[in-house]
């Protein structure tokens, strides 16, 4: 790896180190504990190999997956970095954090709810993140400090290199650098001669070491990578892993007929960049031409093997240090994100099963291991040396319907330690409880435990047209809201008014409705909502998501 470790990383380390030496850290450790090891991937849908989708090479993924429990079906409540991360980091919905966009701190602005990290630092653990864990870009809505010291017992580490998102550091054939959206490079001309989950690897993979220098000390790590999201800046050789004559379209790139137009993202992010910006598109809809299309998913793909390979080193050096049969390990994708232009649509911001379904792995020694006893064993493999390439034998896996929210008290129960209550109809005064249930024994049982109907996301927007804050409305502007309902047979959405001021979604004046059968249409194209025959299950439907998701779980407290 090229690293370069972050200096203000190293020096808190040292002073962990001190602190240690005097004995002020290890007063709660417990012998025996299980180590935690949270993966949080930026933009990441399940376009895994683990998930059936081999035109994307992912063989680290791959093989933590055949060690752990896959969810074929686990959703994110809002389809944006931010929201998102908050909500699951805290196990509160949207509704409940009140963060829809970037602009408030959930602790003075909803409630001050316990975080995830938080509850494993109050029991005991050391919990350490590196990289984008919270949302550090738009700082406000983690304190400007990735919620420490309340989180984590250090202050949180990040890439320098991540500076450069915004730069023109992408060579262009015309011998200038550029702001692109596609930005494959040599990594010894960039910035610091590094790029950020190069670094991040590299300083997990140094701290993993340093941990097993006392294993008495269970360690929460968080690790939080930042591609596939924008731009698809990676090394230039994992861009000839995919060579654009074997990249298809989206199997479904047509904007619906059907479609409101209030559901549509107008993918503002992606047009700032200067090679889309060169493509003179048409707002909002574009379209996209074919063959710019075929290298956004070539670069995709891309950006998703590199990322891959920053996570297998991380793996292998948790083997190393022997901690690979004590250590819990997740793995979420943030959001489904990328739409690859499916419903002609090129991002997030969307209340679509391609933005909502995200990869989730749950590796537990002894429990998830595809022959029970069977230390997990994770040596890096490289992709390039891989010839001919190996499938990867299949883990255990659900395809029960899981909710981000669910992590925090599944983790808790794995780890034994208190888990919190179902949060009350008002839940804001409430330090300790969650909005989602632990699936732990799902995990462990596999069938016959009673579990959810339903799933539910939400997004906001401004205006029932898109406009320029279609995808990323501030708080203000917010005066509509989309709340969508998957079950296991159909993806309900309802477009509603909403009050910002009061935080007040009005279910009695819909703007618009999406009804899809998913037995019969799994891409969604086909917005039945509209159609008399269907206007019964439609009021049913809708009846069932404005009660929310309370009435859609077992409840086992």
């Amino acid at each position: 790896l090229n690293i370069i470790y972050v200096n203000s990383c190293r020096l808190w380390w040292f002073l962990y180190i001190f602190m240690f030496i005097l004995g002020n850290m290890t007063s709660s450790a417990e012998s025996g504990r299980p180590n935690v090891l949270f993966l949080v991937i930026d933009d990441l849908r399940p376009a895994l190999g683990c998930y059936d989708y081999p035109k994307i090479f992912s063989p680290n993924i791959d093989k933590l997956a055949s060690f752990s429990m896959k969810f074929e079906n686990a959703h994110i409540q809002q389809a944006v970095c931010g929201p998102s991360r908050t909500s699951f980091l805290t196990s509160r919905r949207p509704d409940t954090t009140r963060l829809y966009d970037f602009g408030s701190y959930w602790r003075t602005h909803a409630g001050n709810y316990t975080s995830l990290p938080q509850h494993f630092k109050e029991n005991g653990y050391f919990t350490y993140s590196i990289g984008k864990v919270f949302h550090p870009d738009e700082g406000i809505c983690s304190n400007y400090n990735d919620d420490f010291p309340l989180s984590w017992s250090l202050p949180a580490c990040h890439p320098p290199t991540q500076k450069y998102k915004m730069k023109q550091v992408c060579p262009g054939p015309d011998g200038k650098l550029h702001m692109n959206l596609l930005c494959p490079v040599n990594v010894s001309t960039q910035p610091e001669h590094s790029l950020p989950d190069i670094q991040s690897a590299g300083h997990a993979v140094e701290m993993i070491r340093k941990f097993s220098n006392n294993k008495s000390q269970p360690f929460f790590l968080a690790v939080g990578f930042h591609k596939p999201h924008i731009p698809y800046k990676f090394p230039e050789q994992y861009l000839d892993l995919y060579p654009i004559s074997e990249i298809d379209l989206a199997p479904n790139p047509f904007i619906p007929k059907e479609l409101p137009p209030v559901a549509f993202s107008p993918y503002t992010q992606m047009r700032i960049r200067e090679d889309v910006k060169s493509l003179n598109l048409s707002f909002p809809f574009g379209p996209i031409p074919y063959d710019f299309q075929r290298k956004i998913r070539q670069h995709y793909y891309s950006s998703v093997t590199y990322m891959d390979s920053m996570v297998g080193k991380v793996l292998q050096q948790l083997e190393q240090s022997g901690f690979a049969d004590n250590t819990i390990i997740t793995l979420i994708g943030d959001h489904g994100r990328w739409s690859l232009g499916e419903h002609g649509d090129w991002c997030k911001y969307e209340n679509f099963e391609v933005t909502t379904r995200v990869p989730m792995l749950v590796h537990v020694p002894g429990m998830t291991d595809v022959n029970k006893g069977k230390k997990a064993k994770f040596q890096y493999i490289d992709v390039f040396n891989e010839k001919p390439r190996k499938s990867v034998k299949k883990g255990p896996h659900l395809n029960v319907l899981v909710e981000a929210v669910d992590l925090f008290p599944t983790l808790a129960e794995l780890a034994q330690l208190p888990v919190p209550p179902k949060c009350p109809e008002s839940p804001f005064k409430v330090k300790f409880c969650t909005e989602g249930a632990s699936f732990a024994q799902l995990i462990e049982y596999s069938s016959g435990i009673p579990w959810k109907s339903a799933v539910f996301s939400q997004y906001p927007r401004p205006s029932d047209y898109p406009q320029q804050n279609t995808d990323l409305p501030s708080l203000k502007d917010i005066r509509i809201m989309g709340y969508t309902m998957r079950t296991h047979h159909y993806r309900y959405t309802a477009w509603v008014s909403f009050n910002p001021v009061k935080f007040f979604a009005n279910f009695s004046e819909v703007h618009a409705r999406e009804l899809y059968l998913r037995d019969s249409d799994p891409l969604e194209i086909y917005n039945v909502a509209n159609l008399k025959e269907y206007s019964n299950l439609v009021s049913k439907l809708h009846t069932r998501l404005a009660k929310g998701w309370r009435h859609e779980v077992f409840d086992f407290q």
